[in-house]
């Protein structure tokens, strides 16, 4: 969720038989990858998969909507959303040394992969795949739900996350954010006047 750093991998030297001359050293990350495959499990699959379950459940019928073929649409976003995620969670633990997680994150900004385009792509990850979900299963009860996780999502970034970041990275988060927007991909820029 949550911006990270960039660090090359460690390359050691090993004499130890069956070993190539140069490896890297993935004792740190293999830990750091466990750590963030538990995260996305308990907490955005919780929000994306777990949640949205129990809301599918047949007290929720009256919010079904009728659109036949017209669902298997909703699949691209739930791909595009997930795809969005493991980049995100990827850079994370490999790049950054960090986690998804607020209480374990990665010690330096990062600023590549899907941080290049959007500031929060995570958070761009549940809500595509909300909407997409809404659309295949045919209820608006999951819009709805979309909806109330965008608001709470946007608090979170507003009034925790930003405040977080500019208090840890100073002026680079802020340079960061003249150059990339909190939600959309900004338009490329015209006569030096910036697109909002």
């Amino acid at each position: 969720m949550w911006n990270h750093m960039h660090y090359a991998p460690r390359w050691e030297s090993s004499s130890e038989p069956g070993y190539p001359p140069f490896r890297i050293s993935l004792m740190g990350g293999n830990m750091t990858a466990i750590k963030t495959i538990l995260w996305s499990i308990f907490v955005p699959g919780s929000i994306t998969v777990i949640f949205p379950y129990l809301l599918l459940s047949p007290r929720f019928d009256s919010f079904r909507i009728g659109i036949s073929g017209w669902r298997f649409f909703g699949l691209i976003p739930i791909i595009v959303g997930v795809t969005i995620y493991l980049w995100c969670a990827w850079n994370f633990t490999f790049i950054g040394k960090g986690t998804p997680a607020p209480f374990d994150p990665p010690k330096e900004l990062v600023v590549k992969g899907p941080y290049q385009y959007v500031r929060n792509p995570m958070y761009v990850f549940a809500g595509l795949t909300l909407i997409g979900e809404a659309i295949y299963f045919e209820t608006t009860i999951l819009v709805l739900y979309a909806a109330l996780a965008a608001i709470a999502l946007h608090l979170w970034v507003v009034f925790y996350e930003e405040p977080s970041l500019r208090r840890k990275f100073g002026e680079s988060y802020e340079r960061y954010c003249e150059r990339v927007s909190r939600w959309l991909p900004r338009l490329p820029h015209r006569n030096g006047v910036k697109t909002t």
